[in-house]
């Protein structure tokens, strides 16, 4: 099968590999779409240490089913199908309390590290177990559901954030997870949501989404505005979706007392706080990672049009033309938000 390898750091190469085998519990998903997320980009040139070469990225995906395990049941050949990036095992103490995000033996697609490596869909095929497989509505187009991952991720953090009905939220970083966030708040009846970014653009796309105001980091004022906006309380909630010091300083200089802050971002491994500010103000932290379990319910709002995921789509593409996508994206091209790579 083709596929598009990491051949080594910044060196992605379409080529011939050996198509992978679906074990007894597994299926083999003929691949029909799949985004480039930015920790693949980030992963490219060996940042993050998670994309060790030689592998083959990309954990957003969809397709049908082209076989199965001796073991599966419950599926057929040619179901419409997603599946979630992470792989867990479903037996230790985290998965037995629900809590499959946090499984002590995940695995992501597309993933090497140190610990293992687990290639992805940027192929022609993809095998995953069957117990993270998630049948697409109708209504949901391949495309559509390459999106899902992003979108489950601002669900799984929404949900992990004390959000009331006509609260004010703030939302850090309008990427794609971003402008999720912002929609998933305003479906759960968010009553005024600010948006804050480096991106004319984004912004202007966010207060189309569901953004009843965006803020530019640097042009704006940012905390004065959002004073302004919150009659000089500051923001109920923030979700911080970028990872640097800078922007959770921001986050927490625009909450008001008792307010909380949901950390979505991980761009950095560290980050500096202003202690006395959170522990005087009596701040709530809340870290945020994958998802969990969230996929239906993500399908669902796509399915009803709850959600506008089409607009972070700006480009769908062929595979054998990922590198240069790749690239593209690496440099920050303008107007570029979400790729999608059809095998």
């Amino acid at each position: 099968m083709k596929a598009l390898v990491l051949a080594d750091y910044a060196r992605l190469v379409y080529q011939d590999v050996p198509e992978p085998e679906a074990g007894p519990q597994d299926v083999l998903v003929q691949v029909r779409a799949c985004g480039i997320c930015g920790s693949d980009v980030h992963g490219m040139d060996g940042s993050t240490g998670r994309r060790i070469p030689p592998v083959i990225m990309g954990h957003e995906a969809a397709g049908v089913i082209a076989a199965l395990g001796s073991a599966v049941g419950g599926w057929r050949l040619g179901d419409r199908v997603t599946f979630d990036s992470t792989i867990y095992c479903g037996e230790c103490f985290y998965c037995r309390r629900g809590l499959i995000n946090l499984c002590d033996n995940r695995r992501v697609l597309g993933v090497s590290c140190d610990e293992y490596r687990r290639d992805g869909a940027m192929a022609e095929y993809v095998a995953v177990p069957q117990h993270v497989l998630y049948r697409l509505p109708d209504a949901v187009s391949f495309v559509q559901a390459a999106t899902v991952e992003p979108l489950s991720i601002a669900v799984h953090a929404v949900g992990r954030t004390p959000v009331s009905i006509a609260d004010t939220a703030l939302v850090i970083g309008a990427g794609a997870v971003g402008l999720c966030v912002v929609q998933v708040l305003r479906v759960a009846g968010c009553g005024q949501i600010i948006a804050v970014d480096l991106d004319r653009t984004r912004l202007e796309l966010a207060c189309r989404l569901g953004a009843d105001a965006g803020l530019h980091a640097k042009e704006d004022d940012v905390v004065a505005e959002v004073l302004k906006l919150t009659a000089q309380r500051g923001a109920d909630v923030a979700l911080e979706v970028v990872g640097f010091s800078q922007t959770i300083n921001l986050a927490i200089a625009c909450l008001r007392k008792g307010g909380c802050l949901t950390l979505v971002g991980t761009y950095a491994q560290t980050a500096e706080l202003p202690l006395q500010s959170v522990v005087y103000r009596q701040l709530s932290l809340n870290g945020t990672v994958a998802s969990n379990g969230e996929y239906p319910a993500c399908l669902d709002l796509i399915a009803r049009s709850a959600v506008e995921m089409d607009a972070l789509v700006s480009a769908v593409v062929p595979l054998a033309d990922g590198a240069d996508w790749f690239e593209r994206l690496h440099r920050a091209e303008a107007g570029l938000m979400k790729v999608i790579l059809t095998p």
